[in-house]
């Protein structure tokens, strides 16, 4: 269906079709394995706060897109009250990691480019300034879970940021340098570093360490050496852990859960690590979210536990639980994931039928990944072959995304086609512009896309069936199916139709609604009784989206 299209019927339905029902119906259960997640680089987004622009004298001229654009923690607050992501039927939000960064700038053979994404962390226990403060990692945490939204924070564990004139490598005890990895077996994608320069913690050893001297110096500069001494103390004596580098860094990450209430991690380059550090990483994430909880107990969404998404790079959904090294197959899922990355799904959406993809979806999300889930996406902050690069198909991309079984997570600017191919770029950074607002505000199409993306994420938000349910098909012409969700009690039922035709669509819903039951199509907003099996909904659009009222 062309823009235009879309944009003409949506006004038509804005002026034509019936207000939604006020019927107050039971509230849909928060379900990790159905999420509706948006991911955002810091960055990148909206800038609330132009005071803390720059910072540590990164003032050097970088190669397009490779700097700091003024994003900050308060701007992705302030988009959140103003419903921005309510409106988008958003549950959950990843943002890139906040942690101090290094300060200096550095080539990796695509230009000078200083540490906006928040990959190269030189101190965990502090947030970097360009991001915000403290206070204002616990407003937002705070602002999120009073709209429903949960937050999920970005974990660096297998290196530190690069050496710069102004960051000097970690000690040797602490990082290797070299080899860098060929990916060529297990050990050659564990015990090496990812890139040139880019210092990889040795996780797998268990020999105590001292802490970095810069660390040292940083915290009696900053006025909190004893208190962090204190707490490293403390730490160690509780869990008896030796006082290796992994364990350092879990119990820095660890505080975040402790002291601020985040409800989850995306944890980076997963299959660098030994696998038996996630769970090492998973029973303190444990423990921490459930000293949060008993603290705070009027601050807790749901019963819900910790929840832990792995970035294995090149884990598809086909896969099961086990990743292949080549030379060894790891299960991450068990004692540690909840869910990880699909990296599948932008493939199967190019090459699939939806049935065919939302078929086999199902199967192994309610066969092989039971109890456990995947993450689909169709963009991200470091995929150079998106689902759709030229942003030709974002209503399809929308519909495929936000339909399929698993969680979803949006990239920022997918519901607004923020462009993806950005001239005078290098690398990964063409995927990386600031977030369209302008043209959100001001350009018709892209209003159109972004209400189709909102029509389909709210009612994905208010149906954990879409996501973590079992789908069924009704009809193949017309193309009608089911999602079903049945857990502790709580049942949903939705039926979508995809492919309709435009005006009157007579649709079989026997197989989930009964006679006389009234159901409401949730995008064209008209409300409908069944009769005969049957729900008679006319509609300038082709596709609906039915609930029970």
């Amino acid at each position: 269906m062309s823009v235009f299209r879309i944009t003409v019927l949506i006004l038509i339905c804005t002026l034509s079709c019936t207000e939604k029902p006020a019927i107050v119906k039971e509230e849909a259960p928060f379900v990790w394995e159905g999420a509706n997640l948006y991911f955002l680089l810091t960055d990148r987004f909206y800038n609330a706060d132009n005071t803390n622009d720059v910072n540590f004298g990164r003032t050097s001229e970088t190669e397009k897109l490779r700097g700091f654009e003024g994003g900050d923690i308060k701007g992705i607050t302030q988009k959140i009250k103003e419903g921005y992501f309510t409106e988008l039927g958003v549950n959950a939000i990843w943002l890139t990691p906040i942690v101090e960064q290094i300060h200096g700038g550095t080539d990796e053979g695509t230009g000078l480019t200083y540490a906006f994404h928040g990959y190269w962390a030189s101190d965990w226990t502090a947030i970097d300034p360009n991001f915000g403060t403290r206070a204002d990692l616990q407003e937002l945490v705070d602002v999120a879970h009073e709209n429903q939204i949960r937050i999920l924070l970005d974990a660096v564990v297998n290196h530190t940021g690069p050496v710069t004139e102004k960051d000097p490598v970690w000690p040797e005890d602490w990082v290797r340098t070299a080899p860098v990895c060929d990916y060529s077996s297990f050990q050659k994608t564990v015990t090496c570093t990812l890139v040139e320069n880019l210092p990889d913690v040795r996780t797998e050893s268990d020999a105590p360490v001292e802490l970095p001297s810069q660390l040292i110096e940083k915290w009696e500069n900053e006025g909190r050496l004893e208190q962090e001494l204190k707490a490293l103390d403390a730490f160690f004596e509780r869990t008896g852990y030796p006082r290796a580098p992994r364990f350092y860094i879990i119990k820095w990450l660890t505080d975040y859960i402790r002291e601020l209430g985040i409800d989850g991690y995306r944890v980076d380059t997963v299959k660098h690590t030994e696998p038996y550090v996630w769970q090492e990483f998973k029973e303190e994430c444990d423990v921490a979210f459930a000293e949060y909880k008993k603290n705070n107990p009027e601050k807790v969404l749901d019963d819900n536990g910790f929840y832990l998404v792995g970035e294995v790079y090149n884990y598809g959904i086909s896969a099961g639980k086990a990743f292949d090294f080549g030379d060894r197959k790891v299960n991450y899922f068990d004692d540690a994931f909840n869910g990880l990355i699909n990296f599948d799904l932008k493939w199967n959406a190019a090459q699939w039928t939806y049935e065919g993809l939302f078929k086999t979806y199902s199967h192994v999300l309610n066969g092989d990944l039971n109890g456990y889930g995947v993450l689909n996406y169709l963009s991200s902050h470091d995929d150079g072959q998106p689902f759709d690069p030229d942003r030709s198909k974002p209503f399809e991309s929308a519909t495929k995304l936000l339909l399929s079984p698993g969680a979803s997570q949006i990239y920022y600017g997918d519901e607004s086609a923020r462009s993806l191919i950005i001239e005078g770029t290098e690398g990964d950074a063409t995927l990386r512009s600031f977030m369209n607002w302008e043209a959100i505000s001001n350009n018709r199409e892209s209003q159109a896309i972004l209400e189709h993306w909102q029509k389909l994420g709210k009612f994905r938000r208010d149906h954990p069936a879409i996501g973590a349910g079992v789908h069924q098909m009704i009809t193949q012409e017309p193309y009608l199916f089911y999602r079903s969700y049945q857990n502790k009690g709580y049942e949903d039922f939705v039926v979508i139709g995809l492919d309709l035709p435009i005006g009157v669509k007579h649709l079989d819903v026997s197989k989930v609604f009964d006679d006389g039951d009234q159901v409401y199509d949730a995008y064209s907003g008209s409300s409908i009784v069944v009769k005969a099996g049957i729900v008679v909904v006319d509609s300038p659009f082709d596709i609906v989206l039915l609930e029970r009222l």
